[in-house]
């Protein structure tokens, strides 16, 4: 395991941290910043910045440079996620785009698909939903119903998804549909790319247990798309989800890392201010939370060498969300129980903000949901790297 970085990527950190310096403005790293403005504006003001920083070559790090990125490393990549999260640097709007459906672009799609998403997903010409979920195939993703008819040159689309990120801002959507029967529920699937600004697809914002409505759910009501915006064969979208997957679950954690840690010294900071700072359950279980970021470091660190070694990591990369996603959950927990009936009040003890760390804390519920339940990462880990008995 390597724990150090080139010259040319301590240069890239050096060029990286100037340009934020100089491009966020004060009052946007204030906690709550982003949450006071209405969600629309908070989107336009992310969505124009992200398009600045792309134009000023800080975006797709590891992409090629014929795709409009900077032909980075690995370990480039992995400090721009450190460094983004350092300066309190704004989400990204187009997350599901940039990290999953992009490099997935890349390696199997169209001529065409590179030349007309590529560019446009980098500069935010056009954000991205992921179409997946659906409200009787959570987990189960071959179970899904939405169906595709074929009409000519198109396919009729008829069904419904769930949990769709940034549903009420998507432009488009890449969505696994049953095009075809199959002779097993993971074959006849396609991923077709839906343009959601047509009659027939109408997203509706789900209100969550923190007041976001970050997700929201999509109706397809004889919604239609071109035979030719499927990413991969048609029927075979199983795969190409799977690929698609292994882009999330197989990046670094390096950035999480880094975010963790923060949050973690504002609970320590939230434990002084309760007078609970001291006492011995307490400081027992900030201990274990802050050996178990250590061991999330370490284990970025080890995955990020063997990426740069040009290792596919395969199965491996469930090791790395369950590792991340429980570990930022165990924080929470923490946090739930230092701050007592602070953690859950609309409106805490005078001079004590704590509605920014009670969104994370209801957030954090969702991450060994989402990109893979840990029950479905713990039966890939037992079948596929121990070798153990279905």
């Amino acid at each position: 395991m390597d724990l150090t970085y080139t010259e040319d990527e301590e240069q890239f950190r050096d060029e990286l941290r100037s340009w934020l310096r100089a491009n966020i403005p004060d009052e946007w790293t204030r906690p709550g910043f982003w949450r006071s403005l209405p969600s629309d504006e908070s989107f336009r003001m992310r969505r124009d910045w992200e398009r600045d920083k792309a134009m000023a070559g800080f975006a797709g790090i590891e992409w090629p440079v014929e795709f409009g990125g900077r032909g980075g490393t690995p370990g480039m990549k992995a400090i721009y996620d450190e460094e983004m999260v350092a300066a309190r640097a704004p989400q990204t709007v187009n997350a599901l785009g940039l990290t999953f459906l992009a490099p997935t672009v890349m390696a199997i799609g169209t001529a065409e698909q590179k030349r007309d998403i590529i560019g446009p997903m980098l500069r935010n010409e056009v954000i991205w939903c992921q179409g997946f979920s659906e409200p009787g195939a959570g987990s189960d993703l071959a179970a899904l119903s939405t169906r595709g008819v074929r009409d000519g040159d198109e396919f009729v689309v008829n069904g419904q998804k769930v949990w769709t990120t940034n549903a009420s801002h998507g432009d488009k959507i890449f969505a696994m549909v049953r095009t075809e029967p199959g002779d097993s529920k993971h074959r006849g699937i396609s991923m077709l790319l839906i343009d959601m600004h047509q009659p027939g697809v109408e997203a509706r914002p789900l209100r969550q247990l923190s007041g976001d409505s970050e997700f929201g759910e999509v109706f397809f009501t004889d919604a239609r798309v071109k035979a030719t915006d499927c990413l991969g064969s048609l029927g075979e979208g199983w795969g190409t989800a799977m690929l698609l997957l292994s882009f999330e679950r197989g990046a670094s954690g390096i950035g999480q890392y880094t975010e963790f840690r923060r949050q973690y010294d504002e609970i320590v900071r939230v434990a002084r201010r309760l007078g609970r700072a001291q006492e011995p359950v307490a400081r027992q279980q900030l201990a274990r939370c802050l050996a178990e970021l250590e061991c999330l470091r370490y284990h970025a660190m080890h995955v990020l060498t063997q990426v740069e070694q040009g290792r596919d990591l395969g199965s491996e990369a469930s090791l790395t969300k369950l590792q991340w996603s429980e570990t930022f959950q165990d924080l929470w927990e923490v946090f739930d129980d230092i701050a007592g009936p602070e953690a859950v009040l609309a409106q805490p003890r005078p001079g004590l903000d704590l509605i920014p760390m009670q969104a994370q804390a209801f957030w954090s519920r969702s991450v060994t949901i989402w990109g893979g339940s840990s029950q479905v990462q713990r039966n890939i880990v037992a079948e596929r790297l121990l070798g153990l008995p279905r």
